[in-house]
């Protein structure tokens, strides 16, 4: 509910077509990764009232959404030349802000890690979440094969089962 009055306040939503191919690859992405986790969960949503996967889908459907909104709104509004400094605290910002948001739930008892995954873990894709949005909405193309070696690199490191579609017996 916050993000979106946050983004109802500071969201750029006249131009959100313009930004319409970047929200639908974070929701890619965060599916993709829910899709890679079904097997070996790293975290998982804890809530007596709805699913984890409905916490899932308003994350996706939701919250990225009006994350896209409000940044770019306010990557517009900065001065070229301040642009750089901008965006490094703004990365650092947006991961802290999101990984605060995270600690929290963690601390109510709203989500659990399993699996070697952490709160560090956490912060470190936050952090880099950004940057690929940003890559995305400039460089469309350059992105998925990054993204590609960054899911191969989550495969490995957790030793996830590549076998979600039964590709694999």
């Amino acid at each position: 509910m916050a993000s979106v009055i946050i983004t109802w306040k500071w969201g750029d939503w006249r131009n959100w077509k313009q930004y319409y191919s970047t929200i639908l690859y974070l929701i890619i992405g965060d599916l993709s990764c829910v899709l890679l986790t079904t097997n070996k969960t790293l975290w998982q949503f804890e809530s007596p009232t709805i699913s984890n996967d409905f916490s899932e889908f308003l994350i996706a459907f939701i919250c990225f959404p009006c994350t896209c909104l409000v940044f770019f709104a306010l990557y517009a509004k900065v001065q070229s030349y301040r642009k750089t400094v901008y965006i490094s605290l703004f990365f650092l910002f947006c991961a802290t802000l999101y990984t605060s948001i995270e600690w929290l739930s963690f601390k109510l008892g709203f989500i659990t890690y399993h699996n070697g995954w952490s709160l560090y873990w956490s912060f470190g894709l936050n952090f880099i979440m950004f940057p690929l949005l940003l890559l995305h909405y400039k460089k469309s193309l350059l992105v998925w094969p990054l993204s590609l070696i960054l899911a191969a690199a989550m495969i490995y490191w957790f030793d996830l089962p590549f076998n979600m579609f039964n590709v694999i017996k």
